[in-house]
């Protein structure tokens, strides 16, 4: 009995080696067909990278602000709370996520696209003398670019405009340091000063902007606060009422001495040096393009053995 069961082992363990054997044969048999196809995938994996021209990103770090809260009497400050009145700096709002949903506001961005005219900034044609291939050979890419105008001329103001916002969406990101608290505001794109560009634009309006909406709310506060303190009629409430209109007047005055609202700047953002790209990752590109090659030839390989196998079959019942 032990002896059969070694026998079938035995059996099983030829028969998969009779297996392998035929797999790298036919490996084997069609070389030729592998090694051109992956050949020619690579090549054409190559041509790809060659045209692709680097991408540069530039970036600004920001702390938010956490300006002292000015000290207020238990009542004027039971009276802020209750209204909802954020006497601090930065402290306690997500600056970051304010950013963020800037970012991702079509009519926030659109203000910004008119008046920079980042439409015909962002355009191929305008921001590829800047461009920086590898090798510096720029070749592939003229030869392979589509033509300049491309469908702009198809294209209204508007859906130009929309067009221009998508791809600021993809240039553009906020991110957040969990441990630290500091925001990064980045752009990337393959031209390197226009990265810069962006960022200083997107940080002085995105500032600005919630500068500007803080202090209309503000200002609403300090017209209705100097209303009900003419109407007061107890000490106490004229003194709380006081105390909130000279805290939201403190708050507005600190806010401007600042170049940017609710953020410090901790590093300014530059154009990035020449080699210091972040993509694309050409021997990456070239090195999977190759393995894929190879594996899919051996697939096409398989599949056309597999078919003429059960062509041959069928020809066999059929006698």
């Amino acid at each position: 009995m032990m002896q059969d069961c070694n026998q079938t082992n035995m059996h099983y363990i030829e028969e998969d080696e009779i297996d392998l054997r035929e797999l790298f044969a036919t490996i084997w048999k069609h070389k030729i067909f592998i090694i051109v196809f992956a050949f020619l995938i690579t090549t054409l994996a190559i041509i790809y990278a060659l045209k692709k021209p680097n991408v540069y990103s530039s970036q600004t770090i920001l702390i938010p602000k956490d300006n002292d809260k000015p000290s207020l009497s238990s009542g004027a400050a039971a009276m802020a709370a209750m209204a909802g009145i954020n006497l601090g700096g930065g402290g306690g709002i997500d600056v970051a996520g304010l950013f963020k949903n800037l970012l991702s506001d079509y009519s926030f961005n659109k203000k910004i696209i008119l008046k920079y005219n980042l439409e015909g900034r962002l355009l191929n044609e305008v921001i590829e003398k800047n461009f920086v291939f590898a090798l510096n050979y720029k070749g592939i890419y003229d030869l392979l670019k589509s033509s300049p105008k491309e469908d702009n001329d198809a294209l209204d103001r508007e859906d130009l405009t929309f067009e221009t916002f998508e791809k600021l969406k993809g240039i553009l990101s906020v991110s957040t340091d969990k441990e630290s608290g500091a925001i990064t505001l980045l752009a990337k794109s393959e031209d390197r000063f226009l990265a810069k560009q962006l960022v200083q634009i997107y940080l002085k309006e995105m500032s600005n902007y919630i500068r500007k909406l803080d202090f209309k709310e503000i200002d609403e506060q300090l017209r209705y606060y100097q209303r009900e303190l003419k109407n007061a009629d107890s000490v106490d409430l004229k003194e709380n009422i006081n105390q909130l209109i000279s805290a939201l007047v403190k708050k507005k005055v600190l806010s401007q001495a600042g170049e940017y609202y609710m953020v410090k700047q901790l590093t300014e953002p530059q154009v990035p040096y020449i080699k210091d790209k972040v993509g694309p990752k050409r021997a990456l590109i070239v090195i999977v393009a190759f393995i894929t090659s190879i594996i899919l030839a051996i697939f096409i390989i398989f599949f056309r053995e597999f078919l003429k196998d059960t062509k041959s079959r069928e020809s066999e019942l059929s006698f």
